[in-house]
């Protein structure tokens, strides 16, 4: 009598079924690239920058596989008076990758962050001679490490991070405003729009046209233009007003050259017997006011009466 199937037997033949129905998952590699974890040990990026040559990486590799070469630089002082100081400039920075074993403590060790995990691993060769890369190939692999991670809630970013912040802002603010200067410089003198043209039909009688337009064609601002074509108006206007008192002015001192004077004032009725006209009208034509002038005309002739009547006791 034939024997049963065991119950195994039927159930590996029903995964066999199940998974011949099921459609297959393979990808299709190079075409598809895999989705690697974003700390994937690819391959050792080098930013060159933040590497001071301390050796710190090539003394703690286990596989000895880092090769540094460096130089000594001589640094100039950045104040006048300083002394000069000396630090090692990076010459050679090479990882054999066939002696590498992938433990990453070079990159946790670097007290500086010039080594970083990257997700790349497309960097085979024929030859095992041709897998110890040197620092430009290196520099070339920083472009695919992954952004660090979000910090926690409350952290704050480290000083290198917000420096590094703050000088790319800075760079780019420079770089567009050198782009917006450029293309005012590329514009023509006369202002463009409308509104632009009646601000400075309206500004006319308060800058200087020709200075605006030179400002501007020289990449300044309209502000700073406009400041400055102000200041230009108000200084011509200063001398036209000093131009024309220089002929008033040297008209004036022709006359006192000359011994003229302005035309006095008579002598107050009632008072011509005690008033010398002549002191009076010299004290006039020497700046003297009307009231210092008549005291000392009247001081003048009286000084002239006693004179006479002295004279007259003389003759008697």
């Amino acid at each position: 009598m034939p024997t049963m199937p065991k119950i195994g037997l039927l159930k590996g033949l029903g995964l066999t079924l199940k998974t011949a129905l099921t459609p297959a998952t393979t990808q299709q590699y190079p075409h598809v690239k895999p989705d690697l974890p974003p700390r994937t040990r690819g391959v050792i990026a080098l930013m060159e920058e933040n590497c001071t040559v301390c050796f710190q990486c090539a003394r703690e590799c286990p596989d000895w596989c880092i090769y540094i070469d460096s130089h000594k630089l001589t640094v100039p002082p950045k104040e006048p008076g300083g002394r000069t100081r000396t630090r090692n400039q990076l010459d050679r920075f090479a990882i054999d990758f066939a002696l590498c074993m992938y433990c990453g403590i070079c990159v946790e060790v670097c007290p500086f962050d010039a080594l970083f995990w990257s997700p790349e691993f497309e960097y085979s060769e024929y030859r095992i001679a041709d897998l110890t890369h040197e620092k430009e190939r290196l520099r070339e692999w920083m472009d695919t490490v992954p952004p660090p991670p979000p910090l926690e809630v409350g952290a704050t970013s480290p000083k290198e991070v917000e420096d590094g912040h703050k000088a790319a802002a800075k760079a780019v603010e420079e770089a567009a405003e050198a782009a917006r200067a450029a293309a005012q410089a590329q514009q023509p003198a006369a202002p463009a729009a409308e509104g632009d043209q009646q601000q400075a039909a309206g500004a006319a009688d308060e800058i200087d046209q020709a200075t605006f337009d030179r400002l501007v064609a020289e990449g300044k601002s309209e502000r700073v233009a406009r400041a400055k074509a102000k200041a230009a108006a108000a200084k011509q206007r200063k001398q036209s007003g000093a131009q024309a008192a220089e002929p008033a002015q040297a008209e004036a001192q022709t006359a006192e050259a000359a011994g003229q004077a302005p035309a006095a004032t008579a002598a107050p009725e009632g008072e011509a017997a005690t008033f010398d006209q002549a002191t009076y009208d010299r004290l006039i034509a020497e700046g003297k006011s009307e009231r210092v002038a008549a005291a000392k005309a009247k001081a003048a002739a009286a000084k002239q009466r006693r004179q006479a009547g002295r004279d007259q006791e003389g003759e008697g």
